[in-house]
């Protein structure tokens, strides 16, 4: 799971590495609603770059590009308040979510950090999913 920001080019890196949130996605939702925040995957949005690679694998239908409905944007803020709810509960017990806790922490920080600049910047954002 990655962070596409609005536009071309946002004039920051928004590289984040979202792998082992990814993998952790389902607890990760129920720690969310239990904490009364939206859960990250909420935010997702499938753009036409994350399609093309799924169809690429195999695992699509070209006539989907062609009907893919525009990608959703959200507010930085919305998201922050999910990521920072998610950190300091795992900063309280990162083992919460096995021995990938530490890696799970690591990866919201650089959402927070990505989000942040986002929001500073008056930009939007979701999140898509790499098939690779």
């Amino acid at each position: 799971m990655y962070i596409v920001v609005e536009g071309d080019d946002p004039g920051f890196d928004i590289f984040v590495n979202g792998r082992s949130l990814a993998r952790h996605e389902d607890a990760l939702e129920r720690l969310a609603l239990r904490l009364g925040v939206r859960p990250l995957i909420e935010f997702f949005s499938a753009d036409e770059n994350s399609m093309s690679l799924l169809i690429e694998e195999g695992a699509g239908n070209q006539e989907l590009l062609r009907r893919l409905p525009p990608p959703q944007w959200y507010s930085p803020a919305d998201g922050l308040k999910t990521v920072r709810a998610l950190l300091r509960t795992l900063e309280a017990d990162p083992q919460q979510l096995g021995t990938e806790g530490e890696q799970v922490l690591s990866e919201l920080l650089e959402y927070a950090h990505v989000l942040e600049k986002t929001m500073d910047r008056k930009m939007r954002w979701h999140l898509a999913v790499s098939w690779r």
